[in-house]
This record gives structure tokens, sequence and C-alpha cells, in this order.
């Protein structure tokens, strides 16, 4: 069973935010991770994986995957590919995701898999769970000294959690200052 490394809560306001949320992020992996991110439709899932591109330095846009299932964007700076899942159209669990060789892929690479809550925690132990929800109550734009101006529909509330040995010290809670 996995234990629970440091917890980071972050609001994120907008797209750009996002992007730079998983900037900020990417230095913090290294070869093996295993990233599951979890959030509905249009949370910002894709936009937090294109900027850990950026910040990870591979290769090519990284866009949503959901038609192809994987892309893999190699490394330019020699560091490790990014491997982005998006698990959406898979229904079963770990057994549906073995066509994907993604055992295969994690010694070498970050592993990001788009819905893959209960469906690839398998593959590591070690792995880092980032759930994005929308802002509510004193969180949301207006709310306890929000500003009503603030687009209510961009901001999110993202709580990234280290489970495993690998995140006990690995410094997340760094990710809450701007």
């Amino acid at each position: 069973m996995s234990t629970t490394g440091a917890i980071a809560h972050v609001t994120v306001k907008s797209p750009d935010q996002m992007q730079e949320l998983g900037r900020r992020l990417a230095p913090l992996l290294r070869p093996g991770d295993l990233v599951l991110l979890t959030g509905e439709l249009g949370a910002g899932k894709t936009t937090l994986t294109r900027g850990l591109g950026e910040g990870l330095g591979v290769r090519g846009a990284v866009t949503s995957p959901t038609f192809v299932i994987a892309r893999v964007h190699p490394s330019l700076t020699g560091g490790p590919a990014l491997v982005h899942v998006d698990a959406y159209r898979l229904g079963g669990g770990l057994d549906e995701m073995e066509d994907l060789d993604l055992d295969v892929s994690l010694p070498e690479s970050v592993v990001v898999v788009e819905w893959g809550d209960g469906k690839v925690e398998e593959l590591s132990e070690d792995r880092l769970h980032v759930v994005i929800g929308r802002a509510v109550g004193a969180q949301a734009p207006g709310g306890a000294g929000g500003h009503p101006e603030d687009d209510v529909d961009d901001v999110r509330e993202v709580t990234v959690t280290g489970l495993g040995a690998r995140w006990a010290d690995v410094g997340l809670l760094a990710l809450e200052t701007c």
C-alpha cells in the first residue's frame, strides 16, 4: 500500500497559470515517474501536461491524445521522454492498458495519464496524483474577498499528492507559492 507524501494545494485562475503550474512541476519529475490527472472535461488536464512538456523540453506540440490514446514526446534536452496517455475511452483497468506497453515506457519516461484514476495505479506504487476541480464557495471569484470580475469558469483548485516513498521529500509544497 502506498504512503502519502506531501500534498500541495494551488489555486489556478487561468489557462496560462495552469500551463505555468506544469512548467513548475516539471523539474520535480524524473524518469520512471507516473502522473495521474483527474478532473472533469475541460478542467485543464491537457493544459497542465502542455506545461509539463515545455518544462521537460520535449519535442512536438502537446495536445490531447483522446483519439490516439497515447503520444510519445521525445526529449530535446537529454531528459526523459513524455508519454501522454488519455484513458478516457478505455473502460477497463490495467488489462486494457497493457496494449500501450506503459510498463515498458515507464522506467525511462515520465508517463502522464489523463483519466487514469482506477486504471493504472498498479504500474507504480510511487506516483503523483493531480486532481483539478472548479473553485467553489469562498475560493471562487467573488466569494470571500474574491473579485467578481474574475472569470469564474477559469478558476481551478489543484491538489497535487505524492504517493509512495519517491515523493516523501520532493518539495511539492513549493508549488503553492507563485
